[in-house]
């Protein structure tokens, strides 16, 4: 059971990740006011954290040249260092700046977490051991508002990021002591090591013993298209929940600090139960004989249709409504995002799924970004209304593209 172990692990250092990715987001009702930040200026500053996280593609690489031990543990302790350094920002610009080199050390965390999942466990269990660790990026978020407030309310805004920061040196410190590779790991029983091995058989794909393909052959796969593009689509879902949400509810819900406290970490905790929903339903569907692919695709459908739900939170009066509209918005979003991700582990071979998760995480970023200068744009005259019915209809476009591009190996090994 040490491979659940470690990708309790890697869970906890996705909380981390996400937790000090989300402190801004909660803190900014009164730092923005604190420093003279405009809405517009703060849409820049988010931007700049997006265009860091977009050279997912080269941290990836790096974590395949490099490895995990040493890679994680190198850009765990950069973004905790950078986070807490945030206490010292005094403009928009210096603000701009830190985010987007927090950006870019924190783009490890999803090729770190798939490549774990490609290396320990078998194809089975993939899809829970992804939504295991993505629990994290709902956790940390959710432990976001709550954590942040207290911190404000007993000190300042400043002590927040020095506290979010702080813990991620923690975390930096337990990988290295506790992180090795499979083959290598001191407690890792013959048993579970065969059991892992046996299990990664991928039919038609390379096998893991050829050597890894340029960053440039990766790049030309129609596959790897296949799940960017979607993730493209799907991802200014999450950022809108974590950098947006806040302000949304302070301007157009007249939240104070207090409730955003109260009720922002809501549609986090749907989140978790969507990183669990996506694969389950995954599992269930490739039981009864539909192949993994399609399986995923069918979870990903599911979890679009879902996310029509965000069309009408602009729209109802009550703010309660609004909330309730946004918790089922982040639990068919991470019931989609989770399985998209995944499909990473069963498209390609574990020495590659690095790459191939920074370049889907690129285009996913890259999503966020447009969507947040829009947003920051746009707001004041449109209000965030038609943004929601946007995110809503993204996904539909998302499952359209998945199914028409993705091609199922298990289809291409019989045909």
């Amino acid at each position: 059971m040490l491979r659940w172990w470690m990708i309790g692990l890697v869970m906890v250092g996705t909380i981390l990740n996400y937790l000090t990715r989300s402190t801004l987001g909660v803190a900014a009702p009164v730092m923005l006011p604190d420093l003279g930040i405009t809405e517009q200026q703060y849409s820049w500053i988010t931007a700049a954290f997006q265009a860091g996280i977009m050279f997912q593609t080269v941290t990836g690489y790096v974590l395949d040249v490099i490895g995990l031990r040493y890679g994680l543990a190198i850009f765990a302790g950069a973004w905790s260092l950078i986070s807490a350094a945030h206490s010292l920002a005094f403009n928009w610009p210096m603000l701009a700046a830190l985010r987007g080199a927090m950006g870019l050390a924190e783009g490890t965390a999803q090729p770190g977490g798939l490549k774990v999942v490609a290396e320990w466990f078998p194809a089975r269990e993939r899809g829970f051991a992804g939504g295991v660790y993505n629990i994290g990026a709902s956790l940390g978020s959710m432990l976001a508002p709550p954590l942040v407030a207290a911190s404000i309310y007993y000190w300042s805004w400043h002590a927040a990021f020095i506290i979010t920061g702080g813990l991620g040196f923690i975390w930096v410190v337990c990988w290295l002591l506790f992180y090795r590779p499979i083959a290598e790991h001191p407690r890792m029983r013959a048993d579970e090591r065969d059991y892992v091995l046996g299990g990664q058989e991928r039919g038609v794909l390379t096998p893991v013993t050829a050597p890894r393909p340029s960053f440039w052959a990766i790049a030309r796969r129609r596959n790897l298209w296949g799940i960017a593009v979607p993730r493209f689509l799907a991802d200014p879902t999450w950022g809108t929940l974590t950098f947006w949400l806040p302000l949304y509810l302070a301007k157009e819900r007249g939240f104070d600090l207090t409730q955003i406290a109260i009720f922002a970490w809501m549609p986090f905790v749907a989140a978790d139960l969507g990183c669990l929903f996506g694969p389950a339903v995954a599992a269930w569907l490739n039981k009864r004989g539909v192949s993994i692919v399609n399986a995923r695709r069918w979870a990903f459908t599911l979890g679009a249709c879902m996310m029509t739900s965000l069309m009408f939170v602009g729209t109802v009066e009550s703010a309660y409504a609004a909330i309730a509209l946004l918790c089922l918005g982040g639990f068919a979003h991470q019931t989609l995002s989770v399985t998209c991700i995944t499909m990473a582990t069963d498209l390609f071979p574990s020495n590659e799924v690095g790459t191939v998760a920074g370049i889907a995480g690129t285009c996913a970023n890259f999503g966020v970004l447009l969507f947040s200068l829009a947003v920051g744009g746009l707001v004041a005259s449109v209000g965030y209304g038609p943004f929601f019915v946007a995110l809503a209809v993204l996904d539909l476009v998302a499952a359209v593209w998945l199914w028409t591009v993705v091609k199922d190996p298990a289809k291409e090994a019989t045909a």
